[in-house]
């Protein structure tokens, strides 16, 4: 039982910190050495300074969608770690863990949500951007899609998971 929770819990950790690597950096759309793209800033590199050139992205419907999906799964996430160990210790002999598996599996659906949109919508969210048949998925929109099986994974193993003294 104490592999199983000692599991349970590293699961959970890394998955968080993978979601939150998606969530904040700036790699969802990449341009070979001349830019790059993520829900919150459209970058670009100056050969002349050196320097990376940042600005907000353009808003659209699908980009706002994507940023308030992601950031959900965050905060879902967040929660259902907060939960766990708060049930972890208060919970009686023989509780299951429900309430902390459903938040991750939302967590896994808002993510799995934020990175289809992005998928299906890229043209929209980066509208006036640079030519996108030059470009590609970068590694935060991959580390998205590694976290929805995880986060849902995890959801359903808090479900079956029962608390043994």
């Amino acid at each position: 039982m104490a592999y199983l929770l000692m599991f349970v819990t590293l699961l959970h950790l890394i998955t968080l910190a993978i979601l939150f690597i998606a969530t904040m950096e700036k790699s969802w759309w990449v341009w070979e050495g001349m830019g790059n793209s993520d829900l919150w800033y459209n970058c670009r590199f100056d050969n002349f300074t050196g320097t990376w050139l940042c600005a907000s992205s353009k808003e659209s419907e699908w980009l706002q969608a994507g940023q308030v999906l992601m950031v959900l799964s965050v905060v879902f996430s967040s929660v259902s770690f907060l939960v766990f160990l708060g049930q972890l210790f208060t919970m009686s002999k023989g509780g299951l863990f429900y309430f902390t598996g459903l938040c991750q599996v939302f967590a896994g659906l808002a993510a799995f949500s934020a990175a289809l949109i992005y998928t299906l919508h890229n043209k929209e969210i980066l509208q006036d951007s640079r030519e996108l048949t030059s470009g590609r998925f970068g590694y935060c929109f991959i580390l998205a899609w590694v976290c929805v099986p995880l986060l849902l994974c995890s959801g359903v193993i808090y479900i079956h998971l029962r608390k043994k003294e």
